[in-house]
């Protein structure tokens, strides 16, 4: 019996048009309307997430940044789990002495050294998720969601710790070049107590041990009286492997890599295909005959 659904958005949740589709969003409703729970949990920050979920008029918790920040339906803060100070200063530290790009999500807005590089992340994430779309087009969209995503220029990271109150959700990093990705994850994971996962093929994606989506999934469904056996996740990523290995039901994207298919209980169809929509709708009548 599934009672929470969690799912990701880019590559899942969202189409290629990086909407919602009609499809999706009534399967969303129904499952709501059964007394299902719904959650999403993105690697996005809040910002962006809800621009998206706003636009289909969607209304539910979101498990932002990963699991660093989760979100109640009415968009309070329920909890946050940071990357400690000392240790981001490292991060910092480190990061800049390989010369390596990279952003920092605060609950202050993401702060980033190069606009044009924060755009090309974005870009990479997108032709990730939809790898058959025309460059140009993902060009703008990804131009549309910095608009709406509260991102910052500093001239030094360093002065971030000044902000009274500042709590540094993640990093992202981003490269090119996949052995240096490879090198800095192996570093990471061997000298901090960071989970390192990745949204794309160029990137990295780290923050506190705590801030996983399976990690934060599992507190907040234990907080409403469930458990993750009574849970299913939808995903397309590798940072939606901690979500996935967890819950009583997975499902992978059918625009998923062999790797995320191959430790999920089913495959739906992609996320063009609308395969949320699909899942949603198996789980639910599956439900109705227990």
């Amino acid at each position: 019996m599934v009672k929470f659904i969690a799912s990701d958005m880019d590559g899942t949740l969202l189409n290629k048009e990086q909407k919602v589709s009609k499809e999706n969003k009534e399967a969303i409703e129904r499952a709501q309307s059964e007394g299902v729970e719904v959650i999403i949990a993105t690697g996005r920050s809040y910002q962006e997430a809800r621009y998206a979920l706003d636009e289909a008029e969607i209304e539910c918790p979101v498990i932002g940044v990963n699991g660093a920040v989760v979100y109640t339906k009415e968009g309070k803060v329920a909890a946050s789990n940071p990357i400690n100070q000392e240790t981001a200063k490292s991060v910092i530290q480190y990061l800049a002495e390989i010369g390596i790009y990279f952003e920092i999500y605060t609950n202050d807005g993401t702060y980033t050294k190069n606009y044009e590089k924060s755009l090309g992340s974005i870009v990479d994430i997108l032709l990730t998720a939809n790898p058959d779309l025309d460059p140009v087009k993902v060009a703008e969209q990804a131009r549309e969601r910095i608009a709406v995503s509260n991102i910052k220029s500093v001239e030094s990271y360093e002065r971030l710790f000044a902000i009274p109150g500042l709590e540094i959700y993640k990093f992202l990093i981003f490269s090119n070049h996949y052995d240096q990705l490879g090198q800095i994850a192996s570093f990471l994971k061997e000298n901090t107590s960071l989970a390192v996962s990745a949204s794309a093929r160029e990137n990295l994606e780290v923050t506190s041990q705590e801030a996983q989506k399976g990690v934060a999934l599992e507190k907040y469904v234990q907080a409403r009286g469930g458990s993750l056996s009574e849970t299913m996740a939808m995903g397309d990523n590798f940072n939606d492997v901690s979500m996935l290995e967890r819950v009583g039901r997975s499902v992978a994207m059918g625009n998923a890599p062999s790797e995320i298919k191959a430790i999920c209980d089913f495959v739906t169809d992609t996320n063009d295909e609308n395969g949320v929509a699909h899942a949603i709708i198996e789980a639910l009548n599956e439900n109705s005959q227990n």
